[in-house]
């Protein structure tokens, strides 16, 4: 059976061998060419037919249908006879290809002129293999970066750096507040903060100038702080008064320096040694971070740092555990023998939902004291509870602090009443709720918190004649058994017109069941600090009083 087109014939099997063979991917010249020869060797002049004809005494139109059975039957079997060998060369690519689309003289020959087809599939095959490239390992995800957690406390809200490059990615902040206390103490001198510090001026509280450097899995960071927290921050650190080489100085200007290696297992691990932030108590140091410029007490008063050696592993992209071994609790050097042992589970399983769990323990932390060792555990949950882009409330979200601990030994106990001595405890809590309007251009957050801390050894000493954490003050002293409770709440304000920069009002209510804060008269001495740092002064008094009220404005930048 034949088909006719301008003036040529074409039979139907060579049309139907070709439309299989493009059906399954062959290269239908090669078996068109096999298809015609085959084709040529089949009886096909009208005597032959005319013979058969006769031979087998059938009409024309009985003859004419045989015949198109067996042409159909030769069809069947060579078409199988192709698929076969179509399913011999599936696993072959790259070469087998280029080989196919040889010229017929060479490509059709070699395989179907009677020579070893499957010796030499064999052969592309491997020439094909090693042309190859090798297969590369898919890398696995980098830990949260699953979905957006720009919105939690204590994070930067920052989406995308203004710079970065292969080897270093720069950071610089700025943080300038001017507080209005309602107390107007007359030295301007703010206690019982380790954010605010100065009333009624304006302040660089600080200037952060640093980055992040990584290449070939090496990593390191870099932060300065200038302005307050230069002065501020070392002086709560009592560790800096034992030996030698004034380690106040030498750490003064840095509130970050590490560095360490990333080992690319499981989702990846950390080594890094050096000060490393500790994020006990959530909010971060930065107030740029935070929903509020003064977290409460459990923030406020728990380290901001750690100086030692971190590994952080990642099992997940949604799970992190870090270990420490550092020097001690928030100190440059040790106040003893014995260093601080901590660790950090942090896991957030989807992009609502944060939990953190900071545990920290067996350092002897108080200074002088060798036999008294500190325990202390903070957990957090953050939740984002609403979340609708397209309305005018957009998102809100709340956290929520808990944190307990304990000394013991050394004329301590952890429960009081016992041979050890008088109860030297931390109970305490801090809740916010935040909420952003108009594509967060503005946010609003309220809350608060209240602490316990008898035996006083966390709380932030008033720098009263220019006390120390190293020297203490014989006006406000922390002594075994000295109670201390304290509340706070506040309302923050913040317009935010680029991810780079704050606008924050925000006010404070502070209390305490003790004399605490500056009051009216201040809390230095008329002729300025006298004697030692935190000395007795005959005749001076500094004036201290249960509550603070607070307005403060901030502008914050992160780059």
């Amino acid at each position: 059976m034949n088909i006719k087109r301008c003036g040529f014939t074409v039979p139907i099997a060579i049309v139907a061998v070709a439309v299989v063979a493009a059906g399954l991917g062959a290269h239908p010249g090669s078996l068109l060419a096999q298809a015609i020869a085959q084709n040529q060797n089949a009886p096909t002049n009208s005597s032959d037919r005319s013979a058969d004809r006769t031979a087998t005494n059938a009409s024309p139109a009985d003859d004419r249908d045989a015949k198109i059975l067996q042409e159909l039957e030769v069809m069947r079997a060579r078409i199988q006879e192709l698929e076969a060998q179509l399913k011999q060369r599936s696993g072959v690519s790259g070469a087998i290809e280029k080989v196919e689309s040889a010229p017929p003289s060479t490509a059709s020959a070699s395989r179907f002129a009677g020579t070893n087809t499957a010796g030499s599939t064999a052969k592309a095959a491997e020439q094909a293999a090693s042309a190859l490239p090798a297969p590369t390992k898919t890398p696995k995800a980098e830990p949260f970066a699953f979905a957006d957690f720009t919105w939690l406390n204590g994070n930067p809200r920052t989406k995308t750096p203004a710079l970065d490059t292969k080897f270093f990615t720069p950071e610089i902040r700025t943080d300038v507040d001017y507080v209005y206390d309602f107390n107007h103490p007359q030295d301007n001198t703010i206690g019982g903060s380790s954010e605010v510090f100065r009333a009624n001026e304006f302040q660089m509280t600080q200037l952060g100038v640093g980055g992040d450097f990584h290449f070939d899995n090496v990593r390191a960071r870099l932060m300065t702080q200038f302005g307050m927290y230069s002065q501020t921050t070392p002086r709560n650190d009592a560790s800096t008064a034992r030996g030698q080489w004034n380690l106040d100085g030498a750490y003064r200007y840095v509130s970050e320096a590490y560095g360490g290696y990333h080992f690319d297992v499981m989702h990846g691990i950390n080594v890094d040694a050096g000060i490393f932030m500790s994020y006990v108590g959530l909010f971060s140091y930065y107030n740029f971070d935070n929903w509020a410029y003064q977290p409460s007490y459990v923030s406020s008063n728990t380290p901001w740092y750690f100086n030692g050696l971190r590994v952080q592993a990642f099992p997940t992209d949604k799970l992190k555990f870090e270990g420490w071994f550092v020097n001690g609790w928030q100190s440059y050097g040790k106040f003893n023998k014995r260093p601080g042992l901590g660790m950090q589970v942090l896991w957030r399983p989807n992009g609502w939902l944060s939990i953190l769990g900071n545990q920290y323990g067996v350092g002897r932390d108080t200074l002088g004291v060798t036999g008294r060792t500190r325990w202390h555990s903070d957990d957090s949950i953050q939740i984002k509870y609403y979340d609708r882009p397209d309305r005018m409330v957009d998102k809100a979200a709340f956290s929520l602090t808990v944190d307990a601990g304990c000394e013991s030994g050394g004329g301590v106990s952890c429960f009081g009443n016992r041979s050890g001595g008088p109860k030297q405890s931390f109970l305490g809590f801090m809740l916010y709720n935040r909420v952003w309007f108009h594509k967060d251009l503005y946010a609003v957050t309220v809350g608060g918190g209240a602490i316990n801390n008898p035996g006083r050894y966390l709380v932030l000493l008033p720098p009263i004649n220019g006390a120390t954490a190293a020297s203490g003050t014989p006006y406000f002293t922390e002594n075994p058994g000295d109670p201390y409770k304290a509340w706070d709440a506040s309302a923050t304000f913040d317009y935010m017109p680029s991810q780079y920069i704050t606008f924050r009002w925000e006010f404070n209510h502070r209390a305490a069941n003790v004399p605490y804060f500056s009051g009216g008269g201040g809390i230095t001495p008329p002729g300025g600090n006298t004697g030692a740092p935190g000395s007795f002064v005959p005749g001076f008094t500094p004036d201290l009083r249960k509550t603070e009220n607070r307005f403060n404005l901030a502008i914050l930048v992160k780059f």
